[in-house]
C-alpha cells in the first residue's frame, strides 16, 4: 500500500500502482473530470502515471497556472498534427506553452499565411472531436538519437535534454513528437483555441541559421474564456499606446535616436504630474532626493559588478584617454553619494531617492513603443540600514508601493519573491540571510507570494510587484532588492553604538519602474482617458457662439486661477462640432457656455464619453473638480 499526502495535508491509503487519474476519481468525480495532470513529489506527470510508495500528490486542473500550461502545450501538439496533415513536408522544431497560449516553430518552405488559419483550426477541431489519447513512450538517449537520425532539429533537442531517458508523445493516426510532457489525457481536453498569428524566428535566435515559421495560438479552458480573451485582445489593439500617443500628441520616436522617446508638451504634463505626486509620497515616507551623473568611469562598473554581469547591455565611450560607461543603473552613484562623508548608526535608516536617467542596450527587434526603450528614467531609491532595520524598511517600502499604485487605480497585485540566480555575486550564506529577511517582511504584512526560483538580481534576492490593468494583463512594475554585496565592494561603512565600523545593508527599490513604460501602461489602462488629476487638459470651455466668448474667457480665467489645466475653443464652428472634437481629444470635462449661462454664472457640464449633460453653478463645479483632483478620484461623476 502507498500513503498519499494531498495539498491540504490529508492522507489516503491506496494500492501501489494506482494511477494519478484513478486517485482523482477516488477523491471525487468533479476533480477527476477537471484533472489534466498531476504532481508526484513535486514532479509534473501525466495522469496515467502510477503511484508507488509514500507520495505527496497534487492533482492539477486548468484552474492551476501549470494546468493551463499543460492544456496549452497539448493544444500546440494538436496544432502541429493539423499542420503536418495539411503540409506533409513540415519539419517540427519546438512547441512550448507561453503566456496566454503557445507556439510551434516549423521548417516549411511554403509560407503559412493568415488566410490558412481557418483551415488549420478546422483540422484541429476534427482532432479534438476525435478525442485521441496522448500516449507517452520512453527511449534511452541512444535509441532516441537512432530513431531521429537525420533530423537536425530533434537531435539537437535531444542533446539539450536532461537525463538518460527521452520521451515521445503520440496521438491520433501516427502523429508523434519528441516531448518532455506532461500532456492532458486526450485531445478532447484542450479547451477553446484559436490560431492567432505567424512570424519568422531563427533557430536558437541565430540569424546565420534558416528562418523558421513560428505559428502562435491561444487556448483556454472554455469557449467563453476564449471569447473573453479575444475581446480583451481586440480592446488592447484599440488602446495601443503607440497609436493613442501619436493621436493625442503625447510622445514620438525618431530614427535619429532609435529607442529614445521624445516626450511632447502634453506628455510632459502627465510626466510632471506623476513626478510631483511621487515626490510628495516619498517626502511623507522620509526620503531625500539626489541626482547622480549619467557617465561614470569604467573602473566604477568593475567595482559594482555590472561589468562582469551586465556589460552586454551597456553603452561605452572614451575621452581624456579614459574609458567610461553610460550608467544602466543608478545604484553605484548612490553608493558614491553615501561614501562622500562619514556616517553614524544614528542617521539610519537613510532613504535616498533618485529619478535617474539610465541607458540600456536593447536589440532593435524587441523595442516596443514606451514599453521597451533604450533610455528611460527609473524611480530608484536606495535605503542604507542596519540588519535589524531590514524588516521594518521592507514593510515601509511595501506600504509606499501600495499607496502609489492605488492612486492610479491599480488594486489587483501579485507578488513574487525571486531567489539566487546562477550568475551572482556574494556567498551562499549572505544570499540565505537576505532571502529570509524578504520572506519575513512579506509574512509580517500577511502577503501571499510566489517563489520565482533563480530570477533574483545578480547582487541579491528581490520582491517583484505585478499589477493587473483593466484588461487583466499583468505588468511587473516595482521591485525591492536586498543587497549585502555592493556595500562591501564599495567599502561603505558606518559607526555603531560602540564606535565600531560596520557595513550597512543596502536596499534597492523602484516602485513605478521606468517612467516611460509606466506612462505607456497608463495610456492603455485608461485608453488615454486619464483621470482628472492626470489629464493633460482637464477642462475645455466651449462657447456656443462668438457672442459668448467674453463669458467663456471669464470662465477660463477662473479655472486657470484655480490651477486647473484648461483651454477655450474660440473657433467659429457649430457647438456640435466643438463637442465632438473635444470628446475625441479626451479632456475629462467640457463646459458649454452661452447667454443663459452668462446670466446665471453657470455652465453646462458634459463629461468625457457620456452623452448626458448637466447644468451647474460654476463655483459648485469648480469646488467638485478641485476635490476630485485633491483626492486623486478616478471617476468623473458630477
Amino acid at each position: 500500500m502507498a500513503k498519499v499526502t494531498l495539498p491540504d495535508g490529508s492522507t489516503l491509503e491506496i494500492a501501489d500502482g494506482t494511477t494519478a487519474e484513478q486517485l482523482a476519481r477516488q477523491i471525487g468525480p468533479g476533480l477527476a473530470k477537471a484533472a489534466v495532470a498531476a504532481k508526484l513529489n513535486g514532479e509534473s506527470v501525466d495522469l496515467s502515471t502510477p503511484i508507488n510508495g509514500d507520495t505527496v500528490v497534487q492533482i492539477i486542473t486548468p484552474k492551476d497556472d501549470e494546468g493551463l500550461d499543460v492544456m496549452r502545450h497539448s493544444c500546440a501538439h494538436v496544432m502541429a498534427e493539423a499542420i503536418c496533415a495539411i503540409w506533409p513536408d513540415t519539419k517540427l522544431v519546438y512547441g512550448p506553452a507561453v503566456e496566454d497560449g503557445f507556439y510551434y516553430d516549423i521548417d516549411l518552405d511554403e509560407p503559412i499565411r493568415p488566410g490558412d488559419f481557418e483551415r488549420i483550426e478546422e483540422k484541429m477541431r476534427q482532432i479534438v472531436e476525435a478525442d485521441e489519447s496522448f500516449v507517452r513512450k520512453q527511449l534511452s538517449r541512444p535509441e532516441a538519437l537512432e530513431k531521429l537520425a537525420g533530423d537536425k532539429y530533434k537531435t539537437d533537442n535531444i542533446a539539450r535534454a536532461e537525463g538518460d531517458i527521452i520521451s515521445f508523445y503520440s496521438h491520433g493516426d501516427g502523429f508523434e513528437d519528441l516531448c518532455r510532457g506532461p500532456h492532458v489525457p486526450s485531445t478532447g481536453k484542450v479547451g477553446g483555441f484559436k490560431v492567432m498569428s505567424v512570424a519568422g524566428a531563427y533557430w536558437h535566435g541565430d540569424p546565420t541559421q534558416k528562418m523558421l515559421q513560428r505559428i502562435y495560438g491561444t487556448a483556454w479552458v472554455s469557449k467563453k474564456d476564449l471569447d473573453d480573451y479575444l475581446h480583451r485582445q481586440a480592446e488592447a489593439k484599440k488602446r495601443d499606446h503607440r497609436v493613442l500617443g501619436k493621436q493625442l500628441d503625447l510622445f514620438s520616436f525618431n530614427e535619429a535616436g532609435p529607442g529614445f522617446a521624445f516626450i511632447h508638451p502634453k506628455g510632459m504634463i502627465i510626466w510632471n504630474t506623476i513626478v510631483d505626486f511621487w515626490r510628495g509620497v516619498h517626502d511623507k515616507y522620509g526620503y531625500s532626493e539626489i541626482r547622480t551623473p549619467i557617465i561614470l568611469n569604467e573602473e566604477l562598473w568593475h567595482k559594482s559588478g555590472h561589468w562582469d554581469n551586465y556589460k552586454e547591455n551597456m553603452y561605452f565611450t572614451n575621452f581624456d584617454e579614459t574609458n567610461f560607461a553610460i550608467k544602466p543603473m543608478n545604484c553605484p552613484g548612490a553608493c558614491l553619494v553615501y561614501k562622500s562623508k562619514q556616517h553614524s548608526y544614528r542617521e539610519f535608516p537613510m532613504r535616498v531617492a533618485e529619478l535617474g536617467l539610465v541607458h540600456r542596450h536593447e536589440a532593435s527587434g524587441v523595442m516596443h513603443g514606451l514599453f521597451r526603450v533604450r533610455q528611460f528614467t527609473q524611480d530608484d531609491a536606495h535605503i542604507f540600514c542596519t540588519p535589524e532595520q531590514i524588516e521594518g524598511e521592507i514593510v515601509g517600502v511595501i506600504e509606499l508601493t501600495f499607496e502609489l499604485y492605488k492612486a492610479f487605480g491599480f488594486e489587483d497585485f501579485r507578488i513574487e519573491l525571486s531567489t539566487k540566480p546562477e550568475k551572482h555575486i556574494g556567498s551562499d550564506e549572505i544570499w540565505e540571510t537576505a532571502t529570509n529577511a524578504l520572506k519575513q517582511a512579506l509574512r509580517h504584512k500577511k502577503i501571499d507570494y510566489k517563489i520565482n526560483e533563480g530570477d533574483g538580481a545578480f547582487y541579491g534576492p528581490k520582491i517583484d510587484f505585478h499589477i493587473s490593468d483593466c484588461l487583466k494583463r499583468s505588468w511587473q512594475l516595482g521591485t525591492i532588492q536586498l543587497d549585502f554585496s555592493m556595500p562591501q565592494r564599495f567599502g561603505l561603512v558606518y559607526t555603531d553604538k560602540t564606535n565600531t565600523e560596520k557595513t550597512p545593508v543596502m536596499i534597492h527599490r523602484a516602485v513605478l519602474g521606468s517612467f516611460e513604460r509606466f506612462i505607456g501602461i497608463l495610456i492603455e489602462h485608461y485608453a488615454a482617458s486619464f483621470p482628472l488629476w492626470l489629464s493633460p487638459e482637464q477642462v475645455r470651455v466651449l462657447p456656443i457662439s462668438e457672442k459668448s466668448n467674453d463669458y467663456a474667457r471669464l470662465v477660463e480665467g477662473k479655472l486657470k486661477a484655480a490651477h486647473l489645466r484648461c483651454s477655450c475653443d474660440f473657433t467659429d464652428e457649430k457647438i456640435g462640432a466643438k463637442i465632438a472634437r473635444a470628446h475625441g481629444e479626451k479632456p475629462p470635462y467640457m463646459l458649454v457656455v452661452g447667454p443663459k449661462e452668462a446670466l446665471s454664472n453657470s455652465v453646462n457640464v458634459r463629461i468625457r464619453g457620456v452623452k448626458q449633460n448637466k447644468d451647474a453653478d460654476f463655483d459648485e463645479f469648480l469646488r467638485i473638480a478641485e476635490g476630485k483632483i485633491a483626492d486623486k478620484k478616478i471617476d468623473l461623476a458630477f
